[in-house]
């Protein structure tokens, strides 16, 4: 009964305009956590604010989504989506533990090591697979992965993928010399001030490991993997720490070669641009996802995840965004334009693709991510 009557204090302090909707959520969502996140305090609080937080990457990913999926969402509930962006995964998390419950709803992961770090900090959900028929459409190599790391349940829908393989300027460097040296390039003198590269310390090791000819999801020598991001500090111009800072730069010609979103580069290209891109072998192959966080409006969310998982909705985000859906080619016809985005997989298997292996990255997580730090920083 007191907690009733807090609640109805609340709300009507939220409706009269003496408290923000994220101090309301917190609030409610404290009350939730003692009797329950699907207790009638969290439903009504969703209720009154009528209202999915989604957080993704920003730019054209950010537009995509806003035109494609979110705002005919909301023409045919009534439910506003808020979208937020960030720049990386971590940046990201820290964000997220540091909330109040409710605060934050879906988010555009990536990765299967993202959604098992999520996991492991009590972050999940348990999705009702029947509000989410589309589901059906997808890639079972998509979702099976992620079935496996929450015992068969999904806290998450996958929804696209991509690759982050080698973007170049052809006015500087020509397709024959980047078929020549690959990963390489970004630790090429010649080009010292011109290259540019992502501040994400998994991407960094990774691109090391293909420098120092090792398996990036087993590298056996770490010091020189360290040595070749040393290297590689050493020539860049900067570290860029966005989708939209990578297109400026080489749009730009401030840098002319850097790892790059491979529908980040399609989308350079389609504006004019004369940029190439190329995956190495065993080049960093991704896949995202839609997490449900806990403490977050359930059926509101499976509503919003079948809406954009519905084939006209995914396929005109894919087209927006530039990188293919999570949906099986077998079973949905995809249109013209997917067929022909980079990393594209006509056949459904993904087999041509190379994942990181979640347990190796998450495993290394702590001592990798500090080492990094230590190394961008002068060290």
């Amino acid at each position: 009964m007191d907690n009733t009557k807090r609640y109805e204090r609340l709300r009507e302090r939220y409706l009269n305009g003496g408290l923000e909707r994220r101090t309301f959520l917190g609030l409610i969502g404290a009350a939730g956590l003692a009797y329950g996140v699907r207790t009638p305090f969290v439903r009504e609080a969703f209720a009154a604010t009528k209202q999915v937080r989604f957080d993704g990457w920003g730019g054209v990913v950010s537009e995509a989504f806003r035109k494609y999926a979110f705002d005919p969402y909301t023409a045919k509930t009534g439910i506003k989506v808020v979208d937020g962006t960030f720049g990386g995964a971590d940046e990201y998390i820290s964000r997220v533990k540091a909330s109040q419950p409710g605060e934050y709803n879906i988010a555009h992961l990536s990765g299967v090591f993202d959604y098992a770090r999520y996991v492991g900090l009590g972050l999940g959900s348990e999705l009702n697979e029947a509000n989410i028929p589309n589901l059906d459409n997808v890639i079972p190599k998509l979702v099976e992965v992620f079935r496996k790391v929450t015992d068969g349940k999904l806290s998450c829908v996958p929804y696209d993928y991509g690759t982050t393989g080698l973007a170049y300027n052809r006015k500087h460097i020509s397709d024959d010399e980047m078929k020549e040296k690959g990963a390489k390039i970004l630790i090429d003198d010649k080009y010292k001030g011109k290259i540019g590269g992502w501040s994400d310390w998994r991407t960094r090791i990774w691109f090391a490991s293909l420098q120092t000819d090792q398996d990036p999801n087993n590298a056996t020598d770490m010091d020189a993997v360290w040595n070749a991001i040393r290297k590689n500090r050493d020539l860049v111009l900067k570290y860029w720490t966005s989708g939209a800072e990578l297109m400026s730069l080489l749009a730009e010609e401030e840098i002319y070669v850097t790892e790059g979103w491979s529908g980040r580069i399609f989308a350079l290209q389609e504006q004019g641009h004369d940029i190439g891109y190329m995956d190495p072998p065993n080049g960093y192959g991704w896949q995202e996802c839609l997490f449900v966080i806990k403490g977050s409006p359930m059926e509101a969310c499976e509503e919003l995840l079948n809406f954009m998982l519905a084939p006209e909705t995914s396929i005109a985000v894919a087209e927006g965004q530039n990188y293919p859906p999570a949906l099986d080619p077998n079973k949905v016809d995809l249109g013209k334009k997917i067929p022909t985005l980079p990393a594209f997989d006509p056949t459904g298997t993904l087999s041509g693709l190379t994942f990181a292996n979640p347990t190796y990255w998450n495993g290394h997580e702590a001592e990798w991510s500090k080492e990094f730090g230590r190394i961008q920083k002068g060290y």
